[in-house]
């Protein structure tokens, strides 16, 4: 009788993190107030390069 070998299950490929925000999908956005919009800090914005995702893009 011949031998049945079975091969290992493949794993699913793990989709490299987002260069710009790290894989968190939020990025630091300065906040302006006035008229000279001068800079009073930074808060979380939404990444333009994956969405929000945390995943770098596809072609």
């Amino acid at each position: 009788m011949a031998k049945r070998t079975t091969t290992a299950p493949k794993k699913p490929a793990v989709p490299a993190p987002c260069g710009p925000c790290g894989g968190t999908g939020n990025v630091p956005t300065t906040v302006r107030v006035g008229r000279k919009r001068r800079s009073v800090g930074q808060q979380d914005g939404l990444c333009l390069n994956c969405f929000g995702t945390g995943t770098a893009p596809t072609t």
